[in-house]
This record gives C-alpha cells, structure tokens and sequence, in this order.
C-alpha cells in the first residue's frame, strides 16, 4: 500500500514512521512548511511538497495529520477522485468528508504524541470509521498492522472519548504544571511526585476513579483547604482553581453515594 500524508506534525511524524518501519511505503509527505516535510520525508524515504498541486495521484491511502480547524479548508482545495482519504482527528465528524470525496474514513489513534519521542503503538487504541465496509476493512488492515486494539466507533463515540480525553490528559497534564510551579517556588523538584501520581493512575486502572478519591476535599477538611488556599493567594487563577476542583469532588462523592 502506498499512502501519503498531509501533514508533518507530532502525529504525523509517529504514524509517518510506525507505518514506515511496518513496510508500508509512504511516497509523500505535504506541509504547507517546506521544512518540516523535507525532515519528515527524509526519516521514510518519501518525496516532499508544500504545494498541493504537486501531490502525487499514485496513493491508495491519504491521511490527513493535520489541525482540526484546517481540515475543511484542505478538502476545499484538494481533488483525489476515488482515492481513499482519512482524517485522524477525535473531534471532527465523518461528515466533513461529504461532496468533498468519494472513499474517506477516519484513522484515529488515541494517544498524545511528540516529535521527538518514539511512541510504541502495540497497545494503543485506534479508533476508525468509513463510509462503507470495504473502506473500513481497509483502514482494518492497516491498523491491525500497528496495534491489537483496533475500536470501530461512530463519530458521536470518538468526539466523546476526545472530551473525556481532555479531561484525563490535558487538564491532568495542566495540573502536573501547576504543581510543578508551586514546587519550584521552594526550590523542590516535581518528581518528588512522581510515585504519588504513578500510584494514582494505577489504581484507576483496575477502580472506579471516584472510589479511590483521597485528599481534603473528599473529606471537606476546611482548615486544610485553608491553609492551602492561604499559599496559593498570590495567584488568583490558581486559587479559582483549587477551589472549583475541590467543590467538585466534594460535589461528586456525594452525588455517589
């Protein structure tokens, strides 16, 4: 299968190289930066461009790894006839597709990547959705190439998984740096932390969240809550927050019981 990506990104780049390193032949990478297609290109031995007019017509797969929001503004300007293209983003519908292409689908792989660390693909969940069986088998075929977790979901699903996501990824990586910058104001280093977190998310992983909850919010220790606000004081955003997260698993574990 010869595939070609449209965009040159964190995601690209992983999936550029996982698909590479599993014999499939990537032919061609675009970027609207010339730069980054040229890296990426070089790392999988495939041409590059940063012009759409000179993307190759040869591909049985195109996938789009590109930002959400510039997705619709592509399909405007790109004309592949019958060829198979797919978008890998967990909150964009199927549907953008529609009068814009005959064969699409959507190739989502559920993990946060970066360009310069090797993800391992064995396990992660990969999320697709086609709009027809044969285009799906296909994307199966790939996927199944990369991982034994291969979900087929409808756009509904993956735009709710994408939420619940954000919740545990990106708030949780948000907070990590909060609590880093509290740290440093003392001149401690975060990964004093690193087990204490470590411990948590195992746990979850075999326990309802909220049932393994600990801390002074759950047990609404108000001299605590305090006496932590107190330190946080000279930030206000920080303190809104505190505040609301601890009202909120307060909230929560009585709404459970």
């Amino acid at each position: 299968m010869k595939i070609i990506f449209l965009g040159a990104g964190n995601l690209a780049t992983n999936l550029a190289l996982e698909l590479h390193q599993k014999n499939f032949e990537i032919i061609q990478i675009f970027s609207r930066t010339l730069d980054a297609a040229k890296n990426l290109a070089e790392k999988v031995n495939a041409q590059y461009t940063n012009r759409l007019e000179e993307l190759s017509e040869q591909a049985d797969l195109y996938i789009l790894a590109i930002k959400d929001d510039a997705i619709g503004s592509l399909l405007e300007n790109l004309s592949l006839k019958n060829k198979l293209i797919v978008h890998t983003a967990g909150s964009i519908s199927i549907d953008i597709f529609k009068n814009k292409a005959l064969n699409y689908g959507v190739f989502y792989p559920l993990q946060t990547f970066t360009k310069n660390k090797k993800t391992d693909f064995s396990k992660i969940p990969i999320c697709l959705e086609a709009n027809s069986l044969e285009n799906l088998q296909i994307l199966k075929n790939v996927a199944q190439k990369l991982t034994s977790n291969v979900q087929i979901l409808n756009s509904t699903q993956r735009k709710t998984i994408h939420l619940a996501g954000v919740f545990a990824c990106n708030f949780t990586n948000h907070l990590l740096a909060i609590a880093d910058e509290i740290l440093e104001n003392e001149q401690i280093n975060l990964d004093i932390l690193f087990p204490l977190i470590n411990e948590s998310i195992g746990k979850a992983q075999f326990e309802k969240p909220h049932k393994i909850q600990t801390g002074p919010a759950i047990r609404n220790d108000q001299k605590v809550l305090d006496s932590h606000l107190a330190l946080l004081e000279k930030n206000t955003t920080f303190v809104e927050i505190y505040k609301l997260l601890s009202k909120s698993i307060f909230n929560f574990s009585q709404n459970k019981q």
